[in-house]
């Protein structure tokens, strides 16, 4: 059996090893011109599901490395004034499995055969059952199953579901992160927080780790290269929708609204890492009717796109990426056909994409009143 995934995101790349793990072959393509030709380094949080399936999609053997790089974290989840004094709660509070996206991507990468500056312009189901994906600039592909794990934007959907397309919600937020050093040790109570301004919000999160991670594969997997990275605050504000950004830079529009703010809130974004904070648009993508049975399928964003409110997007592309690995392992060990293995991943995944969905849009009215989520 070979898979050709397209996208190389957490969600493509975790399924790519998995594949890879079960002898199955896997080739990824990925339209930026480099694997490092994006924005990627920012903190997420992963439940008991979503931790669980990136461990399952990786070798056995870098689970110490694994375990080294994250940090297990709580957070009260709180909601506090300019000032940093509590004036109410957003819930209940959170726990779990912290990671630094860029880390875990670097990791997953390891062993892949990933082509870059690959954009895919279609794809033909052929008489043999095959599926061949064409690019722009490479010659075609073919393979058993194309899977899209392409995110928001996905070439893939737009060809097998054209009628499914994301949703904005006219908010933009500004993510970046700071080192953490002990100047900002004082803002330890407002991690996981909401920080409420003047119609905007601003949550932290602190991304520590027990070994540098460059370190830790040094020590524990000598063929894995992790990026050089320390500790930082991982922050992001949430725009007012439809908000000018009157042509500032990423850490210039959030210091325009932070006039009057607690000065080590200030002095947080002031040391950002220009390099590291962008602007974003928060758009979701709903699962709607299921598309005809074939050998193309699709995984994460690509298919249900959430709002960063709810905590859920790269947790529901994990477990997307371990259900469709276990699914096509009992396909080429001849425990079922490689089609209705498909139909079963697509059949669960439809259900609790739609519920991640739901779940983060019902959550951002909290952040963002006058957000669009019809």
């Amino acid at each position: 059996m070979r898979v050709s995934v397209v996208g190389a995101g957490l969600g493509g790349l975790a399924l790519a090893q998995g594949l890879r793990g079960a002898g199955i072959e896997a080739d990824v393509f990925e339209r930026d011109p480099g694997i490092a030709a994006r924005f990627q380094g920012y903190r997420l949080v992963l439940d008991p599901i979503g931790f669980q399936a990136v461990r399952d999609c990786l070798p056995t053997r870098w689970h110490p490395l694994l375990d080294e790089i994250v940090m297990e974290a709580s957070a009260e989840q709180l909601i506090l004034d300019r000032q940093l004094n509590e004036i109410g709660r957003l819930g209940a509070g959170r726990t779990g499995i912290v990671v630094d996206r860029q880390v875990l991507r670097h990791l997953l990468l390891t062993g892949l055969t990933v082509h870059t500056d690959a954009a895919l312009t279609g794809y033909d189901v052929l008489a043999d059952g095959k599926v061949q994906a064409r690019f722009v600039r490479r010659d075609p592909a073919t393979a058993d199953l194309l899977v899209g794990a392409d995110g928001v934007t996905s070439a893939v959907r737009r060809v097998l579901s054209p009628q499914t397309t994301p949703t904005d919600t006219g908010v933009r937020f500004v993510i970046g992160r700071t080192p953490l050093t002990d100047e900002f040790a004082g803002l330890s109570k407002a991690y996981g927080s909401k920080i409420a301004g003047d119609g905007v919000s601003l949550l932290l999160g602190a991304m520590r780790f027990r070994t540098p991670p460059k370190q830790a594969a040094e020590q524990l997997a000598p063929e894995v290269t992790l990026p050089d990275i320390g500790d930082y605050v991982r922050w992001a504000m949430i725009l007012p929708p439809n908000g000018s950004l009157e042509n500032l830079t990423a850490q210039d529009a959030v210091l325009s609204r932070m006039e009057g703010w607690h000065p080590e809130l200030r002095a947080l974004i002031e040391q950002a890492d220009p390099d590291n904070s962008t602007l974003l648009s928060i758009r979701v993508v709903k699962p709607g009717e299921r598309w005809a049975p074939g050998p193309v399928t699709l995984l994460g964003d690509a298919i249900h796109a959430t709002s960063p409110t709810g905590g859920n997007g790269a947790n529901t592309a994990l477990r997307d990426a371990d259900l469709l690995r276990r699914r096509l392992i009992e396909a080429a060990e001849g425990r079922q056909d490689l089609l209705g293995a498909v139909d079963d991943y697509e059949r669960q995944m439809f259900e609790y994409g739609a519920a991640a969905v739901r779940s983060s849009l019902e959550k951002l009215p909290a952040f963002a009143p006058e957000a669009k989520l019809s």
